[in-house]
């Protein structure tokens, strides 16, 4: 296998530090961009897009915040027609299972002219510890709502393993991944589950949509970031057709997707859970 030269969009994130572990220890060159390298990249700032690009062979994808959010689809073409432009070989899109917006995205790169794969993931393990929720986890109350819907939680690890793999392997090309969990859960389940594997004390309570939204504004969270869950939650999880497991994991790693028990369990053991939250 030659070794490539791959950049990272995102590589600070929840998948692109994993991908970017992943390829640097198959022995890739990797560049990981974002507003503080060097080069630097900024998605609000098509100039920057260039530099980034320049000598890379390949490209694993990740829009900040999310590919739902406006702006995305202007973005997505700049990219992918200056990526064409600079020689690209192929390109991997992280997207969203059951969101319009983003396969609207999916579709300007499948028509870009890159070689290219599309990789769906629903929602993250890792929201419960590296993202929005671990507070709530610490603090002992996650209060979220849609209480009934049924999500296919899929691991970071996996989503990373994937990518890595269909961004080096061109029997990919041309095909969109769906990346799940092995099983569906509720909010509930899922932080039983949690308070299980950390011996502790960690309750879930149902609220509206509307009662979410306003806790993250007195937080002060960005109007667009309460604008991004309010439609995630809404429009997503509201809709049980988006939330069906996938067994596309196993048909590209050769392994079963990692079950939310397993997850909690790992996550458990570094301590994470009972530390105290810091606002």
């Amino acid at each position: 296998m030659k070794s490539e030269n791959i950049l990272v969009i995102g590589g600070t994130g929840k998948t692109g530090s994993r991908v970017a572990r992943n390829l640097t220890k198959l022995g890739h060159n990797v560049r990981v961009v974002g507003r503080k390298t060097a080069p630097s990249f900024d998605w609000e700032n098509t100039d920057t897009y260039d530099a980034a690009l320049k000598d890379m062979d390949r490209a694993y994808i990740v829009y900040y915040p999310d590919l739902a959010v406006p702006g995305s689809r202007d973005a997505i073409t700049t990219l992918t027609k200056k990526a064409l432009e600079a020689g690209l070989e192929k390109v991997v899109l992280l997207s969203g299972k059951g969101e319009t917006e983003a396969e609207a995205c999916e579709d300007i790169v499948a028509n870009s002219g890159l070689n290219y794969t599309l990789v769906r993931a629903s929602w993250f393990n890792q929201n419960f510890s590296e993202g929005a929720f671990l507070d709530f986890v610490q603090e002992g109350t996650v209060a979220l709502p849609m209480p009934n819907a049924e999500i296919p939680f899929v691991d970071a690890d996996d989503i990373a393993d994937v990518v890595s793999k269909v961004l080096i392997d061109d029997t990919y090309n041309g095909q969109t991944i769906t990346v799940t969990g092995p099983q569906k859960r509720t909010f509930k389940e899922v932080v039983d589950i949690m308070a299980e594997a950390a011996s502790k004390h960690i309750q879930y309570v149902p609220i509206t949509i509307e009662e979410f939204k306003d806790g993250m504004q007195k937080a002060g969270l960005p109007d667009s970031y309460v604008w991004l869950f309010g439609y995630l939650f809404k429009e997503v999880l509201g809709n049980p057709d988006n939330q069906d497991v996938s067994n596309d994991v196993a048909k590209v790693l050769g392994r079963p997707a990692k079950d939310f028990e397993t997850y909690a369990q790992q996550t458990a053991a570094t301590g994470i859970w009972t530390q105290v939250s810091v606002k």
